[in-house]
């Protein structure tokens, strides 16, 4: 088997290959992928949900217990979070899509290794490629990592990059395990609706 960094090379060759082929074709390589370890472990690849032509591209960090399981993103306790957000937002079903950083569960849940974030990202390039959104919205450090990691981003202050505009938020799980984080997120989003409206 080659190694994780022949896997990972030539980005934009991968990237324009799949946009050219289109979005069915892009989930396909991405439930047969095995150019990082992570596939051993997954039950199913987690493509994403969510509309084929959103105004809102949401990014999280990695499927979970239940997402492995049924390979829908969001779908916990995390998910409800998620919904109560978009909600909030303003946003009905047509108007935005999210998947992760990686479409494979880390195993015991752990945080995705920048190695494995770099073979997944030309699946998640194209996604963006393909859908267009008008905002990409980071949810939580590991997406900014994944998205822009040259960057560091403040909360809640959208910025461009690579021609799109980008707006950290925190991830729905921070949500649950620090409740006075919710009024924070609720006037980031107050701030920067017009960004989707």
């Amino acid at each position: 088997m080659a190694s994780e960094e022949e896997n990972c090379e030539n980005f934009e060759e991968r990237v324009l290959k799949l946009v050219e082929a289109g979005y069915e074709t892009v989930a396909r390589e991405a439930i047969a992928c095995k150019r990082c370890p992570l596939y051993k472990s997954a039950i199913r690849r987690v493509i994403g949900k969510g509309s084929c032509n959103p105004k809102v591209f949401f990014i999280g960090e990695a499927p979970g217990k239940t997402e492995n399981e049924t390979g829908i993103p969001f779908y916990g306790r995390a998910g409800k979070q998620l919904d109560k957000m978009v909600e909030y937002m303003g946003l009905s079903e047509e108007d935005w899509f999210v998947t992760n950083t990686v479409k494979c569960r880390p195993p015991e849940n752990r945080r995705p290794k920048a190695s494995e974030i770099e073979c997944c990202k030309p699946f998640l390039v194209a996604q963006i490629t393909l859908l267009d959104p008008k905002i990409i919205i980071l949810l939580g450090n590991t997406a900014e990592k994944s998205y822009c990691p040259e960057r560091k981003l403040e909360w809640g202050v959208p910025v461009e990059h690579e021609g799109k505009t980008v707006l950290k938020l925190y991830h729905p799980a921070a949500l649950i395990y620090t409740a006075s984080k919710i009024e924070v997120q609720r006037a980031f989003i107050d701030k920067n609706r017009e960004l989707w409206q």
